[in-house]
C-alpha cells in the first residue's frame, strides 16, 4: 500500500552506511579508514554525552542517526515532549547483544547488556537524549517496509497523537549496520518532500 498525503513531510534524512554518512540525500562525511566507525562518527557528530559509551552497537547507531538527524531542528524546541513518536524498525531486533549476553550467563551475566536485549531500548537512549514522550514502537520486518511505516506514523499524524515523529531503520549485527532515519512533520521545511512509502524507499536507497 502506497499512502500518499500532501500535509506531511520529510523535513530531515540521514543514511548511516559503512564508511559514509549522507544527510538530506547529500554525502557529508566519510571515514578515514577509521577502525571504528561508529566512535569516529561520535567525535565528529556529539563528542559529549558519556552514556554513548555504555550503550550496545544498535543503540550507537540509532543514537548517533538521530544527532545527525536532528542538527540544528531540535523537537524540543518545537514540541512539547509527548508530541513527537519515534517508530523504528529492523530485521535481526537485538540479536547481537542477545548472543553476547548469553556467552556471559555461563560465567557471570552481565547486567550491563542485559539492558539492551529489547530492541526498542534504542527508543529509550533516543527519548532520554531528546527529552520525548511520544508514541514510539519497534518492528521486526526482514527488510525495510517503507509502505508499512508510511502508513503507521500517518495514521499518528490523522489521529492527532503526534505532531512529528522520527521514523525509520536500525539494523546492526556484528560488523554489518544499515541506519536509515527520517524527520517527519506538517510543515514542508526546506526539503519540500512529502511523507509516502515512495519517497521513503526513494531516500533510503541513495
Amino acid at each position: 500500500m502506497n499512502l500518499t498525503n500532501q500535509h506531511t513531510y520529510i523535513t530531515a534524512s540521514v543514511t548511516i552506511r559503512p564508511h559514509a554518512v549522507r544527510k538530506n540525500g547529500e554525502e557529508t562525511w566519510k571515514s578515514n579508514g577509521e577502525a571504528d566507525f561508529l566512535r569516529a562518527l561520535y567525535d565528529q557528530y556529539a563528542g559529549n554525552y558519556p552514556k554513548y559509551h555504555k550503550m550496545d552497537a544498535l543503540s550507537k547507531l540509532g543514537w548517533l542517526g538521530t544527532e545527525i538527524l536532528l542538527q540544528n531542528t531540535l523537537p524540543a524546541d518545537k514540541y512539547a515532549a509527548g508530541d513527537v513518536g519515534i517508530i523504528l524498525a529492523n530485521s535481526s531486533s537485538s540479536q547481537d547483544t542477545d548472543e553476547r549476553y548469553f556467552d556471559t550467563v555461563s560465567d557471570i551475566a552481565s547486567p550491563a547488556l542485559f539492558v539492551y536485549t529489547l530492541p526498542n531500548i534504542v527508543i529509550g537512549e533516543i527519548s532520554i537524549r531528546h527529552k520525548l514522550k511520544g508514541e514510539n514502537s519497534f518492528f521486526i520486518f526482514d527488510k525495510f517496509d517503507t509502505a508499512f511505516i508510511a502508513t503507521y506514523v500517518q495514521t499518528l499524524f490523522d489521529s492527532n497523537t503526534v505532531q512529528a515523529c522520527i521514523c525509520g531503520w536500525v539494523e546492526q549485527y556484528g560488523s554489518h549496520y544499515d541506519g536509515a532515519l527520517f524527520l517527519v512533520e506538517k510543515e514542508p521545511g526546506t526539503l519540500h518532500t512529502p511523507f509516502n512509502g515512495d519517497t521513503l524507499n526513494k531516500l533510503y536507497q541513495i
